[in-house]
């Protein structure tokens, strides 16, 4: 699976810088991470001055300033490096409204690692996917697979949830939700950055088939996004199962 290889990455770059990370807790769609820290970079380019930004960061509670002018002084604010603006954007999150407030999350997320590179003299290291984490771990979605049957039984059920639980809970995982479609299952997780995903589910689907051999190995995981049946179903079909 690919997040072998994404594993192995993960492992490299956190020996590499003593294995401080922060991670994006929040679930954010991915295109907006992308186009926020593209705008971030462009703005490190330009120069701002800090008195200007504060003025201009006044704008944020003008009803008539537009969204996209707030995203804009959102990142410059992110990159200057001043706890004054760090705390503008705080007291900004608290009654942006809803497409606003994620880019702003991601701007004080960008703007405390900043600080923390310049008080601290050490490069910080930021992990973000569109699902996001808690703490140490990383949020992922999977979903797997009946082998023959249209549905599960509810000793199929109880098999799941069982052996997934322990194995998960042995891994210091935590599963946060979990759904049963018909011929397919869904988990939402916590897992540590540093463990193998994997080697969980690979384990967690081998103790399963202990018991009748009806799930198929091949499965899906992400940390993108939550994905819908359709989604999960043409997944399965471009796999050929």
């Amino acid at each position: 699976m690919e997040f072998d290889s994404i594993h192995d990455n993960l492992k490299d770059l956190l020996a590499k810088t003593g294995g401080k990370f922060n991670i994006l807790e929040e679930q954010i769609d991915v295109e907006m991470q992308v186009e926020f820290f593209e705008l971030a970079n462009k703005s490190l380019q330009e120069k701002n001055e800090e008195s200007d930004l504060s003025n201009s960061a006044k704008q944020f509670f003008d009803k008539q300033i537009s969204d996209d002018l707030k995203k804009q002084l959102l990142v410059q604010l992110s990159n200057s490096k001043e706890v004054e603006h760090y705390r503008i954007i705080e007291k900004f999150i608290e009654t942006a409204k809803l497409d606003l407030r994620s880019w702003a999350i991601l701007a004080l997320q960008h703007a405390r690692i900043s600080l923390e590179s310049d008080l601290l003299d050490e490069q910080q290291v930021f992990i973000s996917t569109g699902l996001g984490g808690k703490g140490e771990m990383l949020r992922y979605f999977f979903a797997g697979k009946l082998k023959e049957s249209e549905k599960f039984s509810s000793s199929q059920i109880h098999i799941i949830e069982n052996e997934f639980d322990f194995w998960f809970a042995k891994n210091n995982a935590i599963i946060e939700k979990r759904d049963f479609f018909k011929k397919f299952f869904t988990l939402v997780a916590l897992i540590p950055i540093r463990v193998p995903i994997s080697d969980i589910i690979k384990k967690s689907i081998s103790e399963a088939n202990n018991f009748g051999s009806f799930l198929h190995d091949q499965y899906l995981v992400t940390n993108v996004k939550i994905l819908d049946i359709d989604e999960i179903n043409m997944y399965f079909k471009k796999k050929g199962v």
